[in-house]
């Protein structure tokens, strides 16, 4: 060794510590088990993986599981079986459970300190409480709506709005939703009018209708799964056209993004992209060595204006500009 050159000696020594470092230093890749709640092609499911996927691609291989149980909750127990033995067939190193039901069926009874995998929720409406969490090995984020917010916003458009109903499938969403909505009630600038949660297309129908009589604008929620005179359930796009339809020509809120882009009115929407992200980045931390004890459930905080601007006109709303600034404004989907 005394006769190398100093430049020699630099470069075998950097070449040591590259051989001794851990492979999450050198980029080795881990593997992340996704459970969603609900069905491939539902839109909240499209949207937490646009922030799943930015945060884990570069270092993580992602495999997806659906639970479908927006359209068959009875069958939720079962798919939750399967998502566990496919935990147990893929060994992932982390796992990422989207929505209540994932957590209620399949973190709860399969993994919650069963495991030193780490598990990072998104989604969730209910209180953590709920499923015991945090656990040993579970943090995550929790999903709050912006209901407050958004009739706010549409009383800025409508400023003669004084009530609000609420339609949405009847789901332990919707319980989460009303548990959400009674504790901030006080906090709102509109009374609620109704909270009514059909199982079928004519329960939507009839409620609509009803609430119309009853409310000033309607609050349209997760309608996905109702069921049509068949007995099959009804695609969201379908289910919400049908609420518009038989509110009639009186304003309407969406609670999600893609509800104001089959029809309603305006939102505030709170965004899969941040629950996803969240949850991504989380779980990346607690399998870089992180404890999950020091990881904290966190809740989301941003919130996107939205505006249907072809509702708007058929309204006849003609807001200020200020109201319309940084706004985004979208048409109808067919």
């Amino acid at each position: 060794m005394n006769g190398r050159k100093p430049v020699d000696r630099i470069l075998i020594v950097v070449f040591l510590f590259l051989c001794a470092a851990p492979s999450v230093a050198t980029g080795a890749g881990f593997k992340v088990l996704a459970v969603m709640s609900y069905e491939v092609d539902f839109p909240w499911c499209e949207d937490l993986k646009t922030g799943i996927e930015p945060v884990l691609k570069d270092s993580c291989e992602i495999q997806y599981f659906y639970m479908d149980t927006k359209k068959r909750l009875e069958d939720g127990d079962a798919k939750a079986a399967e998502a566990f033995e496919l935990f147990k067939s893929y060994g992932p190193d982390g796992v990422i459970a989207a929505d209540d039901n994932a957590q209620a069926m399949f973190v709860v009874p399969y993994l919650k300190d069963k495991t030193d995998v780490p598990v990072m929720f998104c989604g969730v409406n209910a209180e953590p409480e709920k499923y015991g969490f945090p656990a040993t090995n579970v943090s995550g984020m929790l999903e709050r709506p912006h209901f407050s917010e958004s009739v706010a916003f549409a009383q800025q458009l409508i400023p003669s709005i004084e009530s609000f109903g609420f339609i949405i499938k009847d789901s332990p969403t919707a319980r989460a939703h009303l548990a959400q909505i009674l504790r901030e009630a006080d906090t709102y600038s509109a009374k609620l009018a109704g909270f009514e949660t059909p199982r079928t297309v004519a329960d939507v129908v009839a409620m609509a209708r009803d609430l119309k009589d009853r409310c000033d604008v309607l609050f349209i929620a997760a309608l996905a799964g109702v069921l049509d005179e068949d007995g099959n359930p009804l695609p969201e796009k379908e289910a919400v056209k049908i609420a518009l339809e038989n509110f009639g020509d009186k304003p309407t809120i969406g609670a999600e993004e893609y509800t104001v882009k089959y029809g309603a009115l305006c939102t505030v929407a709170r965004t899969g992209r941040e629950q996803g992200e969240a949850a991504a980045r989380m779980l990346l931390q607690a399998m870089r060595g992180t404890p999950v004890s020091q990881i904290p459930v966190e809740t989301n905080h941003k919130g996107k204006r939205v505006i249907n601007a072809a509702t708007m006109r058929a309204l006849g709303i003609e807001p200020r500009p200020e109201i319309l600034r940084g706004a985004e404004l979208v048409r109808t989907e067919q």
